[in-house]
């Protein structure tokens, strides 16, 4: 009755149908088990709410209307093999499957299960080409300002303090007390500049430390310091005062301030951090997706990353390969942006796992290259064996030097000053006055691979190549303006992720849909158009 009943009234069918007519059972209670206890009360089926939730995210719906869609439509009670008198289940189910995935890795799990049954259906493969960028998720909690995180940090312990032992808390409350943080902390621009707004952050400061000593004082009940917004509060307060030399209390200046990595800006989401990348500031989270896109094949998300927002694309890029190397999806050419390679990945990637990483090397940024008028690194001859480097004027480096800087190893040659004082081109070489020119190189087998990166990418051929990358920038721009990815529904990087699976297993799911759609795409001629065709004239 459902199937005959969904396609009288979608003839044509809709996602769900189509993914449903050629995947059959996405998710399998058998694929659950470990999710639930052997014993207790029934469930709704784990793989009915595996795809309700992909589902849900698929049309950017809240719990309570996945679940009345559930109820109500009869494209999803088609997807998802219910009778039409299903009364389906409560919204609240939802939480607690997202809450059971959250736990360890059962989201990429859950993502692994779908990726199975699509190789099964020869919809996606290994070894063939896949692409990978990132873009920015805002957090599920408001911005704060700093003065404002001090403020609502010490709120929330107050609040939490509250719920747990009020007694013990009224001693300790000062009348202004009820004022300031009766209510959430907000604060806008404050008169009087820094100076004032050092007088209010102290202000906090002291109110915290307060409350800080007496839940650490001996007499104090042991609960109380394991409450999570006191121990927040420690925290922030670590982050943002420190105690001067005369034992007070004060508040750090910007460039005092521990790493954005190590600090957080809400006192309800500590995996939130503050990240600026180009003209984007954001308080949040980063996700790193990557697809494939061979020709014949519909484009489907493969993996996905989710980190604090400060965390840089390329410190992903070995985890990729290694997930995607799991799952027997590894890809035989890689394409990414410059953020994600560098010469050491693109040799783990081909050692490893086989993975040709294709995207422009980082280029020469000396000052000679740059003007493209000196002798940049490119024009000195480097012998291995001897561990010398050779000018453009034959002239031979005198010392050889092993640096570390930033993780990487490098070896300097420098020049010996008999040679570069008296050199007719000494000013396309060096800009000291008196120095000798120096240049600091990689390891032999890296340098050899930036060196030919960097000529391959000026040409035409290696161009074309790399233009598919630019199909990535696509996929995030669905994922965000259909399925919800720019901002975080829930708190927590755990949870984050969970919503980050869904959504790329919804995109996949919109993919399938439109690689099985046979409708044609072709636009209808406007009248004016047709009496221009029919006269002869060519719009182009």
């Amino acid at each position: 009755m459902t199937v005959r009943t969904a396609w009288a009234a979608c003839p044509k069918g809709t996602p769900v149908m189509l993914m449903r007519d050629r995947l059959d059972v996405v998710f399998a209670d058998e694929d659950f088990t470990h999710l639930y206890p052997s014993d207790g009360r029934p469930s709704f089926s784990p793989g009915q709410l595996a795809l309700v939730s992909v589902l849900q995210f698929a049309e950017n719906l809240s719990d309570r209307a996945a679940a009345d869609a559930v109820r109500t439509r009869i494209d999803w009670k088609y997807g998802l093999g219910l009778e039409l008198d299903d009364p389906g289940f409560d919204h609240s189910v939802l939480s607690e499957f997202r809450a059971r995935l959250a736990e360890g890795s059962r989201a990429d799990q859950l993502l692994q299960l779908m990726l199975d049954r699509l190789v099964a259906a020869g919809l996606l493969k290994g070894r063939g080409r896949q692409r990978t960028d990132a873009t920015h998720v805002l957090a599920a909690v408001r911005r704060l300002s700093r003065l404002e995180l001090a403020g609502e940090s010490v709120r929330a312990a107050l609040e939490e303090i509250t719920e747990a032992d009020p007694n013990w808390l009224v001693p300790l409350i000062e009348p202004e007390w009820a004022k300031r943080y009766g209510r959430k902390v907000e604060i806008g621009k404050v008169a009087g500049g820094k100076v004032a707004v050092r007088e209010r952050a102290e202000e906090f400061g002291r109110d915290g430390q307060k409350l800080l000593t007496a839940v650490w004082a001996a007499d104090a009940p042991g609960r109380l310091r394991m409450l999570r917004q006191v121990e927040i509060l420690r925290r922030v307060w670590v982050h943002q005062y420190y105690w001067d030399r005369e034992g007070q209390l004060r508040w750090r200046e910007g460039t005092a301030l521990p790493p954005a990595s190590l600090r957080f800006d809400s006192p309800y989401d500590t995996d939130a951090h503050y990240c600026v990348k180009r003209d984007v500031q954001w308080s949040g989270y980063r996700v790193h997706v990557t697809e494939s896109c061979d020709q014949d094949l519909p484009h489907l998300v493969t993996h996905v990353a989710t980190t604090i927002a400060p965390v840089q694309d390329g410190q992903l890029t070995e985890k990729i390969h290694d997930d995607l190397a799991t799952r027997r999806l590894a890809p035989a050419e890689h394409v990414v942006d410059t953020a994600y390679l560098s010469p050491a990945q693109i040799e783990r990637a081909e050692h490893v796992h086989g993975i040709t990483l294709l995207g422009p090397v980082l280029a020469d940024n000396s000052r000679q290259a740059k003007a493209d008028s000196g002798f940049g690194k490119t024009a000195f001859a480097i012998d291995w064996g001897n561990e010398q480097a050779i000018c453009p004027r034959g002239a031979t480096s005198v010392s050889w030097t092993e640096l570390h800087i930033s993780g990487h190893t490098y070896h300097q040659a420098r020049f010996a000053e008999r040679d570069c004082r008296p050199c007719p081109d000494r000013a396309r070489c060096t800009s000291s006055a008196t120095g000798s020119r120096s240049i600091a190189v990689l390891p032999q087998a890296l340098h050899e691979i930036q060196m030919r990166n960097r000529l391959d990418q000026q040409t035409e051929q290696w161009q074309r190549r790399y233009a598919i990358r630019a199909g990535i920038e696509s996929t995030l721009s669905q994922n965000v303006r259909a399925h919800g990815l720019r901002r975080s529904r829930y708190r927590g990087l755990t949870r984050t992720h969970v919503q980050h699976v869904l959504t790329a297993m919804a995109c996949n799911l919109s993919r399938l849909a439109n690689w099985h759609d046979t409708t044609s795409s072709t636009r209808r001629a406007s009248r004016f158009q047709t009496l221009c065709t029919a006269a002869g004239f060519t719009i182009i």
